[in-house]
């Protein structure tokens, strides 16, 4: 019996490719007085390659961006300042999210996040997507001193949740920190199809989060069915 489905942040909820395009926009607009000698097209895209989809945290990204463009009106800190305070008011969840959790939690699903990233960052977004009320349990890396692939940081949602790893279901669209991670901790994995890789190799694979309920009762079906049959 599948009693809990556990959901990554960045990727899988919040677009956050599309999230960081109009962040960047912005922000060259609201500080043009001190970024307004680099033509905005730059701005924005060498911010976007420096950033690598989040792989690198801001600090390197602003001290780079400061340094290539020679920003002297402004300190890396400043920007980064202004990330941290305003990124928030440009997030962008994915197509159908609210009904996608509406529906599970009909389904009398527990629920939850783990995501990589700073506490109060990550939490400012999830809030910024008006989510946070249908989680039971949500786990930052930061505030847990742990953060995935680690099984450490899926066991102690887990724990929280009061739900065994194969009652458990978690949803990525990292094949690595979330799928592979998820299943090396006993639970089901499902990926979130990232457009920027290919095929991953898993059993369970949606494109619209839309596709999750229906996805969930399928592998719910199986496991009974499994129960029987042992």
């Amino acid at each position: 019996m599948i009693k809990a489905a556990i959901f990554d942040l960045d990727g899988t909820l919040l677009n956050r490719d599309e999230s960081v395009k109009i962040f960047i926009s912005r922000q060259y607009d609201r500080l043009t007085q001190q970024v307004g000698h680099i033509p905005k097209e730059k701005y924005v895209t060498r911010f976007i390659e420096l950033d690598n989809r989040g792989y690198v945290w801001k600090d390197k990204v602003y001290q780079q961006i400061v340094h290539e463009f020679k920003i002297d009106r402004l300190t890396w800190e400043e920007l980064l300042q202004d990330y941290i305070d305003e990124f928030r008011y440009s997030c962008v969840p994915f197509a159908h999210l609210t009904q996608m959790l509406d529906e599970l939690k009909r389904s009398k699903l527990l629920l939850g996040v783990i995501t990589n990233g700073y506490g109060q960052f990550q939490m400012d977004n999830i809030e910024a997507l008006g989510i946070r009320e249908y989680f039971d349990v949500i786990l930052v890396s930061e505030w847990e001193g742990i953060k995935k692939p680690d099984p450490k940081i899926f066991e102690r949602a887990l724990k929280k949740l009061n739900v065994s790893p194969s009652e458990s279901i978690f949803i990525g669209d990292h094949p690595e920190n979330d799928v592979y991670a998820a299943e090396n901790a006993g639970m089901k994995g499902i990926w979130k199809k990232d457009p920027h890789l290919n095929k991953v190799d898993t059993d369970y694979i949606v494109e619209d989060l839309a596709e999750i309920p229906l996805l969930i009762k399928k592998i719910k079906a199986e496991t009974n069915n499994n129960c029987i049959i042992d």
